[in-house]
């Protein structure tokens, strides 16, 4: 019988397991994911209705357990364990499991996780099985920069428009193709293009002015890489990426070594 290297072989007859019981789903209020609650259904997903909170570090770690089920998806591979994938990607596998297991049982017992069901149902829990729009405030050098970085579209983000005040910038498209707008205009083409997502890329002096306009139309989520600390409403979720404190902390690093 064939097997991938560092896989669990599959016996043949198959041992007689439940079937993977992808049947939770996440409830979202506000800005916190629910965990599901593990009800089975025939051929239908039960509803989630546990209130317990999932943490942000635990959805985090979800975002890292797809990257590495692409790649095993990538390989050939058709079902993984917890402790074969922890070996592989340097995580730790109890952990794994508990991370999942917010979410429904996922795992056979002695096959481990099928590739191919975790990745899509880790897709709809992370709300990337379909496109989700985003739009960039700044067309400065960062902005274009990740208006045109490939990868978040090959993650189900779509990078609808940037967003400039300057009159020479506004009309054209970055080398991508992604269209650069007036500012003015952010409202009526958030509603246009769907745009769910907005990255602040702008110097930051403006930068609280321009989350006060996307607030306005109506984004609840906020990616940040602006200097400094911005307000947000208490609906809004906001994630900032300072490269300076980054880079800070590496240094100290550095500094804390012997001479």
């Amino acid at each position: 019988m064939n097997s991938q290297p560092g896989v669990p072989p599959l016996h043949a007859p198959r041992p007689d397991v439940r079937e993977l019981s992808y049947n939770s789903k996440l409830v979202k209020q506000g800005n916190k994911v629910r965990a599901g609650s593990r009800q089975a259904a025939a051929g239908t997903a039960g509803r989630a209705e546990s209130t317990e909170p999932v943490s942000e570090l635990t959805t985090n770690r979800l975002s890292v357990y797809l990257r590495c089920l692409n790649t095993l998806d990538a390989e050939g591979i058709p079902t993984v364990s917890s402790q074969v994938m922890a070996e592989r990607f340097h995580l730790n596998a109890a952990q794994i499991r508990k991370d999942l297991a917010n979410f429904g049982e996922f795992g056979v017992r002695g096959v481990g996780y099928y590739v191919k069901e975790l990745r899509r149902h880790l897709r709809q829990i992370l709300g990337v099985d379909q496109r989700v729009c985003v739009a960039i405030m700044g067309a400065g050098n960062l902005g274009l920069a990740l208006a045109d970085y490939p990868g978040f579209r090959v993650e189900g983000f779509e990078i609808a428009a940037l967003f400039d005040t300057m009159r020479d910038k506004v009309g054209r498209r970055s080398r991508g193709g992604v269209p650069i707008h007036d500012i003015r205009d952010f409202k009526r083409i958030v509603r246009r293009e769907h745009i769910r997502i907005a990255v602040i890329a702008v110097p930051a002096a403006a930068a609280q002015s321009v989350v006060n306009t996307v607030v306005a139309a109506g984004i609840r989520a906020v990616l940040n890489f602006s200097p400094g600390t911005l307000k947000v409403p208490g609906h809004v979720k906001l994630k900032s990426v300072d490269l300076t404190v980054s880079l800070e902390s590496l240094s100290f690093f550095l500094a804390q070594e012997p001479s």
